[in-house]
């Protein structure tokens, strides 16, 4: 059997970043959701990473399958699958707090909790605190940012247009 392991491919999967937001891995999204390994008979690995992509047609998902198997192919497996699941859908409660400070740090406000369980308010929150000073004196420009996943604020007290990272 393989010195390979599921705690080392997660580890190797650790440095694969999310092309719209370099400063973030996969694994601070949380999209990955399984690595299953199995060997072939010539005891070669084969890997089968599952991903659920943040949103229904992210472009950004190519380019993750494609990194992931160069971060992989790398290591010595010989074969990489990439299964996308679609169900249940991201959310990014799947976030990782880490990622969050992340964003933050970058300067993207992060996602927290909607204040309310009304369905109909699905990307709405409330109080979108700006990253450079913290005021929750903030203001929506556009629902849609540079990236679906993202909305442009401005803040009232210093300014400063930001990018925050929508809540789902």
């Amino acid at each position: 059997m393989s010195t390979i392991t599921k705690d080392k491919v997660y580890e190797w999967l650790a440095s694969v970043t999310d092309p719209e937001v370099p400063v973030l891995t996969i694994l601070d999204l949380g999209i990955v959701r399984d690595v299953v390994l199995q060997e072939d008979e010539q005891g070669n690995v084969i890997a089968t990473v599952v991903i659920t992509p943040t949103y229904s047609g992210c472009p950004a998902m190519d380019v993750i399958g494609i990194n992931i198997r160069m971060a992989l192919l790398s290591r010595g497996i010989k074969k990489v699958n990439i299964e996308m699941q679609l169900s249940p859908a991201w959310t990014t409660d799947w976030m990782s707090e880490e990622g969050k400070r992340k964003l933050q740090a970058y300067g993207i406000a992060p996602p927290k909790r909607r204040a309310t369980d009304n369905p109909l308010a699905l990307f709405e929150e409330e109080g979108v605190a700006c990253p450079r000073c913290g005021s929750t004196h903030t203001v929506l420009v556009s629902q849609f940012g540079p990236t679906s996943c993202k909305s442009l604020y401005k803040c009232e007290d210093c300014k400063e247009p930001f990018e925050h990272f929508k809540c789902h």
